[in-house]
This record gives C-alpha cells, sequence and structure tokens, in this order.
C-alpha cells in the first residue's frame, strides 16, 4: 500500500478498567461544582430541534386510573411525563448523575416512582446508570438508593400494595464482569437491598414480571451477554428462566432441555410474560433470541446461487455454474461493472481468486448483521409452570431479530387472553393464535426497532408502543398508529453547519433516524404541524453518520449510514451518488467504523478524504480514491465487531497535507506530506483506548488536541492531551474535568485559548487553553454531547447530543473573553426590527412584545450596574438598574424607553426630513408603552467607575 509508517516507540501505559461507583459518584458532585462556579452560568442555550424522529424509548408506565397519563424512559434521553396522552411531555430527571433509563414503575397511589438507570440493550452506545432512583413526590425531587454498580437495570417492579417493596431485575456491567448482576429486593423502599438471585460475573437479569394475580410468584429471565470493542457475546448457558413462590426471596430454574427450552452457549436474551385463559390457567410465554445455527431449507428447484454456497464450492464446481448463475449474482450483490462474468471465471479458472473470496469480497460488517444462519427469535409457552416448554411456531422467523436480538427482547400478552400476543423485534408483530402465525404491524409512523409495548386490559384494541422513533398509540390493536413526538430527543452522532445566505442550515447524523437539514434559526415547537412541513428534511436514512458539506455552494453534502457507506447528494439538484471505495477482489475486506469518519479538505474543497483502517483520498469529490497511508491501526481482532478501524481524522487548516487519524485500537498517526509517510504519535498516551477526536489547532501550526475514550473498558475518566510538537510529546490537560468518557473536543477558529469539551454527561469550556474547565449548562441538560460545531458567521456554537437533538448558544461573548482576557464586555442584540404591532394585541389575546438580550461578561464579584440607552443624537433613553453576576450575564430588554423622552426622539427623529416627507410620530402602542424607532442606538454599562459601550441598529 502506498505511504511508509514510522514506529520506533512501545506502547505507553494502559488505561484503568472499570470506573468504581465512588469515583463516579465524586464526579458528579464534580460535575455540580463545575457548574455552580461557571463564568458561563449566564449564557443560554435553546433547543433547536429537531423532534420529529425521537429517540429510543427503554421503558413505559401507565397510570391504570387514567391511560392518559403515563411516563417514559428513554435510553439516552431522560424520563418525560405526560398527563394529556402524549400531547404534551415533560421532563423529569435532567440533573441527575446520568440520565439513561433503563425501567420503571410507579406506585400510582402515592405517586412514588423508582427508576432504574441504564438500558439494557446493550448496544453502542448504550450508556451505563448508576442504580436505582426514587421520588416521593411525582417526580419533583429524587434520592439515589444504591446498586450503582448494576449499571444497565432491565425491569424495576414496585408492589401496588406496599411502595416500600421493590424488585429490580440488573444485568450488570457491560464492557467488564461484575458480581452486582441479578435480582435484587427491598423492602424498606431502598434502605438496604437483597440479591435473591446470582448466576454469575457474567449472566444478569434482564426481565422480571410478577403473576397479578399470584403477587408472590416471580419469574426472572437472565442472560449471560459480554461486550467488548472488537467482539459481542451474545450468548450463553447463563442464559435462563428462574421462577420464585415466596415473593423472589429464592429462586427455581425452570428453563432447561429437557422441559424443551433452549439452554446453552447459544442461548440469547430472553422476556417473560404471563396471561390467564377463562379457565384461570396461567400461561407463561418466553422469548429468546436463539443463537444456535441453523441450515437454512433450500429448494432443489431454485438455481440462485448463495453466498453459503460458493463458500464450499470448488473450482470445478463453479465453472460448471450457469452463466446466468454467476452473472445474477454478481449484479445482485453489487459488484462492480468490471467484474463481469467472464472476468470471475477466468480469475477462478486461473486460481488468482477462490470462490471463497468472492464471498469474502461481501463480508462487511454491515452484511454481517443479516447474514449469519442463526435461528433468531422464538417464542415459547408452558401451562406448566416451566415444567414442559412448546415452541409455539414451525417456521423460523429470522426477520424478527435477524442477529442482533440483543437490541430487543420484550415481549406482551393481553392478560386475559393467551392468544394475543406481541412480539418486539425491528418490526413489531402480532399474533392472535397463541404465537402459531404472525403479522406485522409496522404501520404509518410506526418507526422500526421496538423495545416495549402495554397493553390496556380494560381496552385490549388500546397499545402504547416504545421504539427507538419514540412513542406510538393505537386504539385499533395496530392497525393504525398516532406518533408522539413533540419532545426533541434525537440521538446524534455527528453535527455540522453551513453558511447558506439566506441563513445557516445545520446538519446531523443520527442513531437509527438518518441524516436531516434544518434552519439554525428553529426553535423546537409542535407549530409546525399547521404549517403542514416540517421544517428539518430528510436527506439519508438508515443510521446518521458524519456529514460535511461543500463550503462553495451549501448544497453539496456528504452524508451515508453505518459502516462506510457514503454518498455525495446535492438535495437542490435532487442528486445522489455513491462514494466509498471498494477493495480488488481478492484482497481482504476494508474494516469500516460504525461512524466511518470523512473530511472535506479545508485547503480545496473537491478534496475528500474517507477513514477505513486506510485513509482513502479523493481529488474530485469522491468520484475516485487512492488509498494514501498503510493500515493506521494495530490491525484488527477476531469477533463480531469491526475493530482495527478508524475513528477521526483532521487536517491542519495551516498547512496542507498536515494530517492525522486517530483509531478505535487507541492509535494515532500522523503525515507531514500528504500521506506519502506516517509516523506513530500516540507514545506516552493511555493505550488500547478509543481515540473519539483528533483536533489540529486553527491558530498553530503544531499544535494539535486528542481526546480518547474508555466507554469500551467501563471506563469513565476524562482523557484529554495537547501537543506542541505535532504529537511527538503529548501533556494531558483538562486535569478538572470529571471522570466522564469523552466524546469530542472543538479549539474555537478565532480564539486559540478557547475550548470545547463534550462528554457523556455534558459540555465544559476553558478560557485558557485546558488549564482549568468550567461547565456549560444553562438550559442543557446532564446529556451525552457526541458533536460540536462553530458557525463561523453567527458565533453560534451548535450541540449535538445523543438524546436531546441539537443546542445552541452564541458564544461571542466567551470568544471576546478567550482572547482579550477577562474584562468587562457589552455585546449588543443584532437583528433587531421595529414593527408597528409591537404593544398591540394579537388574534389570541397575547400582547405583541420583542424580546431580546444585552450580553455582559462581569470578570469581578456580584456587582450592581446601570444600563443606559442613547439615541444617536445623544438622548437618554432608558435606564435601567442591574445585578450583575460574576462571568456571562444576559440582561433582557423589549426595546422600549422612557415616556419623558418621546417628545425629545421625536424632535430628533424630524431634525434633518424635508418638507415634502411625512413628519415622523412618536405614539405610545396600545399597552401605553414606547417602542425604539428604525435607527443607531448605544448602549452604555457602567459598574463603578468602569464603563463600556456598544453600537447597535434598529431597522
Amino acid at each position: 500500500m502506498p505511504g511508509t509508517c514510522v514506529s520506533a516507540q512501545t506502547d505507553g501505559p494502559r488505561s484503568q478498567s472499570a470506573t468504581p461507583a465512588t469515583v463516579r459518584s465524586q464526579a458528579y458532585q464534580q460535575r455540580q461544582q463545575l457548574q455552580s462556579n461557571s463564568p458561563a452560568a449566564g449564557l443560554a442555550f435553546t433547543n433547536i430541534g429537531p423532534s420529529i424522529m425521537s429517540g429510543r424509548v427503554a421503558d413505559v408506565a401507565v397510570d391504570p386510573a387514567d391511560p392518559t397519563h403515563f411516563y417514559v424512559g428513554y435510553a439516552s434521553g431522560g424520563l418525560w411525563e405526560t398527563k394529556d396522552n402524549g400531547i404534551t411531555f415533560h421532563p423529569l430527571f435532567d440533573d441527575q448523575a446520568v440520565m439513561t433509563i433503563g425501567a420503571i414503575d410507579v406506585h400510582w397511589p402515592s405517586k412514588t416512582i423508582y427508576v432504574g438507570t441504564g438500558e439494557v440493550n446493550s448496544s453502542r452506545s448504550s450508556y451505563a446508570g448508576n442504580g436505582l432512583y426514587k421520588s416521593s413526590n411525582g417526580g419533583k425531587s429524587w434520592t439515589h438508593l444504591g446498586l450503582d454498580e448494576t449499571h444497565h437495570i432491565g425491569r424495576v417492579i414496585v408492589d401496588p400494595k406496599n411502595a416500600n417493596t421493590v424488585w429490580v431485575a440488573a444485568l450488570g456491567h457491560l464492557y467488564t464482569t461484575n458480581p452486582e448482576r441479578g435480582v435484587f429486593r427491598t423492602t424498606d423502599g431502598g434502605k438496604t437491598w437483597a440479591k435473591t438471585l446470582f448466576v454469575d460475573d457474567k449472566t444478569g437479569a434482564v426481565d422480571l414480571i410478577r403473576d397479578p394475580r399470584k403477587p408472590n410468584e416471580l419469574f426472572a429471565a437472565t442472560w449471560e451477554r459480554q461486550r467488548w470493542a472488537w467482539d459481542f457475546q451474545e450468548s450463553g448457558p447463563g442464559s435462563g428462566i428462574h421462577h420464585s413462590k415466596d415473593g423472589g426471596i429464592t429462586w427455581t430454574r425452570i428453563s432447561s432441555e429437557k422441559a424443551g427450552f433452549p439452554t446453552g452457549e447459544g442461548a440469547g436474551r430472553i422476556g417473560l410474560a404471563i396471561s390467564y385463559d377463562g379457565s384461570d390457567k396461567r400461561h407463561l410465554y418466553a422469548s429468546i433470541d436463539n443463537y444456535f445455527r441453523y441450515d437454512k431449507p433450500v429448494d432443489p428447484t431454485d438455481e440462485t446461487l448463495t453466498k453459503n454456497q460458493l463458500r464450499s464450492m470448488t473450482k470445478e464446481g463453479f465453472l460448471a455454474l450457469k452463466p446466468y448463475q454467476i452473472d445474477e449474482f454478481l449484479r445482485g450483490n453489487g459488484f462492480p461493472r468490471s467484474l463481469t462474468t467472464d472476468a470471475v471465471r477466468s480469475k477462478i479458472e486461473k486460481g488468482e481468486v477462490t470462490t471463497a473470496q468472492l464471498v469474502e469480497y461481501l463480508e462487511d460488517a454491515n452484511s454481517l448483521l443479516f447474514d449469519k444462519p442463526v435461528k433468531g427469535f422464538e417464542l415459547y409457552h408452558s401451562i406448566s409452570d416451566g415444567k414442559n416448554w412448546t415452541r409455539t411456531h414451525e417456521d423460523y422467523l429470522d426477520g424478527i431479530y435477524y442477529t442482533y436480538g440483543y437490541y430487543f427482547g420484550d415481549i406482551a400478552v393481553h392478560p386475559a387472553d393467551p392468544s394475543t400476543v406481541y412480539a418486539m423485534g425491528v418490526p413489531i408483530v402480532k399474533s392472535t393464535d397463541g404465537g402459531k402465525t404472525w403479522k406485522g404491524i409496522n404501520g404509518d409512523n410506526v418507526h422500526a426497532d421496538h423495545h416495549y409495548l402495554w397493553i390496556n386490559p380494560a381496552r385490549p384494541d388500546h397499545l402504547i408502543n416504545g421504539n427507538d422513533g419514540g412513542i406510538n398509540i393505537s386504539y385499533d390493536g395496530g392497525k393504525n398508529w398516532r406518533k408522539c413526538n413533540n419532545p426533541p430527543l434525537g440521538q446524534f452522532y455527528a453535527v455540522a453547519v453551513d453558511n447558506h445566505p439566506d441563513g445557516y442550515r445545520v446538519y446531523g447524523g443520527l442513531q437509527d433516524n438518518g441524516t436531516w437539514r434544518g434552519p439554525g434559526s428553529y426553535e423546537a415547537s409542535p407549530g409546525w404541524m399547521q404549517e403542514g412541513e416540517y421544517p428539518y428534511k430528510a436527506l439519508f436514512g438508515g443510521d446518521g453518520m458524519q456529514v460535511q458539506v461543500d463550503p462553495r455552494d451549501n448544497e453539496t453534502v456528504y452524508v451515508g449510514f453505518q459502516f462506510g457507506n457514503y454518498y455525495r447528494l446535492n438535495p437542490k439538484e435532487n442528486t445522489t451518488k455513491p462514494i466509498t471505495p471498494k477493495h480488488e477482489l481478492g484482497q481482504r475486506p476494508y474494516r469500516w467504523n460504525w461512524q466511518s469518519p470523512i473530511l472535506i479538505s479545508p485547503h480545496q474543497p473537491d478534496i475528500f478524504y474517507l477513514g477505513s483502517n486506510y485513509l482513502h483520498r479523493s481529488f474530485n469529490r469522491g468520484d475516485d480514491f487512492s488509498i494514501i497511508s498503510p493500515d493506521l491501526t494495530a490491525g484488527g481482532k477476531k469477533g463480531d465487531v469491526a475493530y482495527g478501524t478508524l475513528t477521526t481524522i483532521d487536517e491542519s487548516p495551516l498547512q496542507f497535507g498536515l494530517l492525522y487519524t486517530g483509531s478505535d485500537d487507541g492509535r494515532i498517526n500522523r503525515s507531514k506530506d500528504a500521506g506519502a509517510s506516517w509516523q506513530r504519535i500516540d507514545a506516552g498516551l493511555p493505550q488500547n483506548l478509543w481515540v473519539s477526536r483528533v483536533e489540529a489547532s486553527h491558530h498553530y501550526t503544531n499544535v494539535v488536541y486528542a481526546t480518547l475514550n474508555g466507554y469500551r473498558n467501563d471506563d469513565f475518566s476524562s482523557y484529554v492531551y495537547r501537543s506542541e510538537d505535532a504529537g511527538q510529546t503529548w501533556t494531558k490537560i483538562g486535569n478538572d474535568l470529571p471522570a466522564e468518557a469523552v466524546n469530542v473536543i472543538v479549539e474555537d477558529d478565532t480564539t486559540p485559548n478557547l475550548l470545547f469539551v463534550g462528554t457523556d454527561h455534558g459540555l465544559y469550556f476553558s478560557l485558557d487553553g485546558g488549564n482549568s474547565f468550567a461547565a456549560l449548562h444553562n438550559g442543557l441538560p446532564a446529556v451525552a454531547v457526541h458533536d460540536l460545531v462553530i458557525q463561523p458567521t453567527t458565533k453560534d456554537l451548535i450541540v449535538g447530543t445523543h438524546g436531546r437533538s441539537l443546542y445552541k448558544a452564541n458564544v461571542a461573548l466567551l470568544q471576546t473573553a478567550a482572547s482579550a482576557g477577562p474584562a468587562l464586555t457589552l455585546l449588543p442584540p443584532t437583528r433587531l426590527r421595529y414593527s408597528g404591532r409591537y404593544g398591540s394585541q394579537g388574534f389570541d389575546f397575547t400582547t405583541i412584545e420583542p424580546s431580546v438580550s444585552f450580553q455582559v461578561y462581569h470578570p469581578g464579584a456580584a456587582a450592581g450596574a446601570t444600563l443606559r440607552i442613547t439615541s444617536k443624537g445623544g438622548t437618554t433613553l432608558f435606564t435601567q438598574k442591574i445585578d450583575l453576576i460574576p462571568g456571562i450575564n444576559a440582561i433582557p430588554y423589549d426595546l422600549s424607553f422612557d415616556l419623558a423622552q418621546a417628545s425629545a426622539l421625536e424632535t430628533e427623529l424630524n431634525k434633518n426630513r424635508k418638507e415634502d416627507q411625512k413628519p415622523i410620530t412618536v405614539k405610545a402602542a396600545e399597552n401605553d408603552k414606547f417602542y425604539l424607532r428604525p435607527g443607531k442606538y448605544t448602549a452604555e454599562l457602567t459598574v463603578g467607575d468602569e464603563s463600556v459601550k456598544a453600537e447597535f441598529e434598529v431597522k
């Protein structure tokens, strides 16, 4: 391969393993301290949506007395309550130590809510919780109840007759083994806990149900699973079903091969449900992600050539195939057109490639999600409390789970009709004959990937479904659905902005919700329903990944989906072109990360970079690529998760060809000569961590930043580094950051000392190049921040969160404070307009008033100040006493001025008007206020003996 790699170093110090709960608790306290002492406490963030695609639901709790009242726990978006059947939602959990929800239950008579944190879907962004929380006042305040090391909780059950008795199914750590998993029980409201069911330190409890007619009997599902950055063990002998007859104190395993239930290495995630028939017989249902392989039946009359046939086919067998069989295989699987039937036959005949290599050419990480011949979803039924189990269906239902059943597992059965069964998977499916036959009910407005279903026991066709697109409600058994997507809960991986002359747009790729574009001026609201057109538009599907926008036209966009599948789009011209480079037949496939990195060169927008385990470069916007590096990773590891891949790319905006890459296995490489040679530069850094970002300085050629992420080791330390010699040596910065996994660092492009860091629990900034950090949190919940970008014209910081969509805040004042040093600073509002309707009453009987604000940076202690606004002619129109806090302040202003100055302003405005021009009359509005007329004004802020001025204009 082109390029040479020099590495004369040994691996640096290894990172620590799982972060202890005590350290995480201290990190939460440290976060709160950084918030309380922040000089940017007055910098407010605004949510700019989008909300239409919502985000992943983990659990729902519905008020049995009023089904229009329910709580929703989102995987990474916190806990929300609705009292109007999903028309509006209110967040209840935004400022806790974690925002990832695994399970919830409510003791409705006392309004006591229990929340188990940490979702159990075990996906790439299934964040670790820190145990159980309790609210005794409907979510107004919370108490942490321990179980910190459980990390992921699958089910919480509170006794309807006793709010102090609670059962918890805890799955345990995702990436490391630990004993704090299984079923826990409390009888004193969480003051003390007893672990009553434990299998081993790789097996936890994923589901738990309680018999409503025999409340002393419970059933628990355990699941053996462990994830690494390169592999996922989705099943094992620890997976099984357990029965308790004494209120969860003791347990008996009731799943066995002898009883007819799958066990052993292929036993995956299990879901449970109970129902009773008309004769009061208990029906127990259990779904399983069956990871045992099977041979799919082959139709002997079907001549279609398959990958499985090719794996073991001999050369002679291939050459005996009919030409159309080979051609259909090549074209149907997207081989390049240059690989004709004759060309492939010739290569096989000459021994240049093997039939197995034809299969290998196609086997990227994306195809392996669907191609493994595992049994997948199965449903079993027992009327003997597990002594005997029967599979309800004859055929394999491998289209429900595919190979990623770890992401699903819930089933629902009507409590008084065991023939009505629902299964949650990629689609949601329904059976009305006890699981023998199934039909899909993924109708209009329903997202794929389902995680919860509530059946109204009094009205069985009334359903509430939680999926990767939020909440759906049906009243006809799933034929028609309403989508409840009012809250902005998008799970963004990446965000970008353009510089469109009509106002900048924001772009972003989302977990399981594609890539979208919308106006940077949007504020999340349901008002779009009246207009009939949502401001954000979908650009592409799949799991949305990184986005780059051509700065020349603000229309050409590079977007893609998981594992390196990228496209060049122009929505205005309605053009789409796939651009992902392909390996040659006979070569090993490139390794693509789930979120493969892309980059438009800051020096020439025709130059486009794309990272697999190599760095690919195009000089013509992705039409053609060349590999300009050796393998920039440690070479990959055997497993079923793409690994040994690039995760981040950057090119110095100050020097063409000064390139940096980072990988998921901890390698950072640099090229100073546009890829002709490469040097490994991660010496001295913690090793084997995910390199979440490499950021070349916008101000100094040799300065570069790097952030490492230990999430995939259950290591939540903050790893942020700066190098002043292009990566030869590194210095740890952000030593006062809390122990939170770091996803992104951005250096401000106008001010070198201003840095922004996004972690799994929030956003931080530094005014001194990283020596010290403070929190940005005014209006921003404690949600995972995955990406950041600054719009250069407006100075808006756009925050891409994984759970609460996009936020923005204007950081011009921070830029000033970081560049000029802490000094009294006043920034006036921009884009001010005069309207004759100010002060009048709108059609909805509300008064129309402008609302703007002056931004102030005050470096000293809290102090009193005076704000004065004067006209161009020097007339003082407005005076206000204000109290300033240290740091950033926002002073609201409604553009009104004093009645006593109306005459003086009128005289001034008419001073130079000609006789043939109509005089300007300054009159009071309907609300008796006077508002600034079009013109130029000066604002002056006085604090003690110090004052600053700023001019602004009303148009």
